[in-house]
């Protein structure tokens, strides 16, 4: 092997750049083909770096907080007893492209501070961080400091991206000082192998909450934070409309109760309700293709694929969208295989930054918390969500040809969220009743 060039990997679509969070091997220590060197993090996802082959580490070319770019080299592996001459890794220090930057160095672009009264350091006093590109922009503009910290970073760790700033410029003449800017940025939709510039409206922020002497403050961590500000945004673009069904599972219950045992002994996997919610609502959007739709300025993407996101509850109490691509397509078995594995990697933070992408429509599950139903939001920039609540035994009226009868039967309430810029009443009402009437004439006959 002699030497091997461990590179930064593709991160998913329209991420150029990642936060190393943790360095796992130090220069010295030896790693096996596949082990992790080092942990990452992105707008998208968190995951680990692998290593792709087994060697010594000969040189770490990044530490902790330092946001390499998608391609840069991060890591050096030679052979035991090998390594690599002070001027070759000199070489490869130089590679690294020029938007690299270490939050802890001294940004190397100079600007003279009594020639202009906006002059930046590498981040504001608030602390966001500023690219030189950014900064250049700024000064070029004749944006203030003040301004500077008053613009919503979309960037890694709140930093202030290029978009950012050009959607400030757009939009100046509307800023207020002392809050958030109600501007419009851009975020990208995938469709096919193009993007689509959608509108993003950024929060304002909130104003400060007094502190009690008992209280205590603890901080969001990056995910809690990333998670905030997609909820935020998700109410601020789409006006929600829920609806609600109740129905009757009966069937569906009795039916997994008689095969659930014989399914996990044949196909080594838990047959639970989740792959068969996500058949019901794949069979529906199919039915119903303006469900499975985004919305860009005033266009309507009809999605050619049915990609459905299961939200998962992650042990830190945060929460992951993992995506079972082309859902429609699979069977039980399938689906449910794609359900167990995604949710036990999400679980140990092992989900591939694909995995959480291009997702079309999203269920979570109020029931696993034993909850009857709720009102989810919609999961931008998809135009609705499926809430499935718990299943209870209730006492429910039969209609029969002898007459009508009160019985006890499983019971479960499913609620709709949607985007009623595109989906009215009638179409999302007919959409969730038609996942119902799939649940409801679940055939008791049917094979696992």
């Amino acid at each position: 092997m002699a030497k091997l060039n461990v590179y930064l990997p593709a991160m998913g679509e329209g991420v150029i750049e990642a936060t190393i969070t943790k360095i796992l091997k130090k220069e010295g220590d030896r790693i096996d083909e596949d082990e992790a060197i080092l942990e990452v993090a992105t707008d998208k996802v968190d995951s680990e770096v692998p290593s792709p082959a087994s060697g010594i580490i000969a040189k770490m070319m990044y530490k902790e907080g330092d946001v390499p770019k998608v391609g840069s080299v991060i890591a050096i592996i030679v052979d035991e007893g090998e390594s690599i001459p002070e001027s070759e890794s000199k070489a490869i220090e130089e590679e690294k492209p020029a938007e690299f930057h270490t939050f802890a160095i001294k940004d190397p672009v100079q600007v003279d501070v009594e020639d202009s009264p906006n002059a930046f350091g590498s981040a504001t006093p608030g602390g966001k961080f500023l690219s030189p590109l950014v900064r250049k922009i700024a000064v070029t503009e004749g944006v203030s400091i003040g301004e500077m910290d008053a613009i919503s970073g979309t960037g890694a760790e709140g930093r202030i991206t290029k978009n950012d700033i050009l959607a400030y410029l757009a939009n100046r003449g509307k800023a207020k000082m002392g809050i958030m800017l109600d501007h419009q940025a851009t975020e990208p939709v995938p469709v096919g192998e193009s993007l689509v510039k959608a509108p993003v409206n950024l929060p304002v922020s909130a104003k400060p909450v007094s502190v009690g002497s008992e209280d205590v403050i603890v901080e969001m961590d990056r995910m809690r934070k990333l998670i905030a500000d997609h909820m935020v945004h998700s109410v601020q673009t789409s006006p929600h409309v829920t609806s609600f069904v109740e129905i009757d599972v009966t069937n569906l219950v009795n039916w997994r109760n008689k095969h659930k045992d014989s399914f996990q002994q044949r196909e080594g996997e838990k047959l639970t309700f989740t792959p068969v919610f996500v058949e019901a609502a794949a069979k529906a959007l199919r039915d119903f293709p303006m469900v499975n739709v985004s919305v860009s300025g005033s266009s309507i993407i009809k999605r050619g694929r049915v990609n459905i996101g299961m939200a998962t509850a992650l042990p830190s109490g945060n929460l992951i969208v993992p995506v079972i691509k082309n859902a429609d397509q699979l069977n039980i078995i399938g689906l449910a295989k794609a359900v167990n594995d995604l949710a036990n990697r999400a679980r140990k933070n092992k989900l591939n930054p694909d995995e959480i992408t291009g997702g079309t429509f999203t269920i979570t599950n109020f029931g696993s918390f034993d909850n009857l139903s709720g009102t989810p939001i919609i999961n931008q920039p998809e135009a609705a969500i499926l809430g499935v609540g718990a299943i209870k035994k209730k006492p429910w009226v039969l209609e029969t040809e002898q007459g009508d009868f009160i019985a006890i039967r499983h019971i479960m309430m499913l609620s709709l969220s949607y985007d009623h810029r595109v989906v009215d009443g009638a179409l999302g009402g007919q959409f969730l009743r038609r996942i119902g009437d799939y649940l409801e004439n679940w055939d008791s006959s049917r094979t696992a």
